[in-house]
């Protein structure tokens, strides 16, 4: 399987014959041993992704941190409790959404994926999102949203806008690391996150 960077957006080059459908065992198990770049050498625990399986909104970030990489699950460091208490104010919790990166193993001191380890990465979450099928995807942060939307996207700019990914509603926020380091940019996140709960409760109108 070849995950490739077509104009800056990683896409899906999938050539191996068709096979069986796919489950969360096998996707697990294939994800488990991967050593498809240099992130694998260093992790302490490859950070696959926690949730409802079949949410209606997926969360993706770009890559775990030091305590994701200790503990094995996304967003559980300080990043990751101001995440819960985003959730929290629309309603949501980690029962009801699925969490995920870009990449699964920690890049040494936190430091952004680079093009070559998301490539390496991104088919095991294509294959996430596949299981998932979420209706809503919301993007953490510029490096999951350029991945995804476009390679020129401005967080600055474009947070808090719709856009479609493959025939999903999506739309990117502030990664709650950047929150944390400048509170000023919450009064706009509170502002995203309003419109991302009416979006999720138009779906069960």
């Amino acid at each position: 399987m070849d995950w490739i960077l077509e104009n800056g957006i990683i896409e899906d080059m999938d050539n191996e014959p068709e096979r069986s459908p796919d489950s969360w065992e096998r996707l697990r198990a294939d994800c488990a041993g991967c050593m498809s770049c240099e992130l694998g050498k260093t992790r302490t625990n490859l950070v696959f992704g926690v949730g409802n399986e079949r949410a209606d909104v997926m969360f993706i970030g770009e890559g775990p941190g030091e305590q994701e990489d200790l503990q094995g699950e996304p967003f559980v460091g300080p990043a990751g409790k101001l995440l819960d208490i985003m959730m929290e104010i629309i309603g949501l919790d980690r029962t009801k959404v699925y969490i995920a990166n870009i990449v699964k193993c920690r890049p040494p001191r936190n430091r952004d994926p680079l093009p070559d380890e998301q490539a390496a990465c991104i088919g095991w979450l294509h294959r996430q999102i596949a299981l998932v099928d979420p209706k809503i995807i919301v993007f953490l942060g510029r490096i999951a949203a350029m991945a995804f939307i476009k390679p020129d996207f401005r967080i600055t700019r474009e947070h808090g806008q719709w856009f479609d990914v493959n025939g999903r509603k999506a739309m990117a926020i502030y990664h709650p690391s950047a929150l944390l380091r400048d509170p000023g940019k919450r009064p706009e996140t509170f502002v995203d996150l309003k419109t991302l709960q009416r979006e999720i409760n138009a779906l069960h109108d």
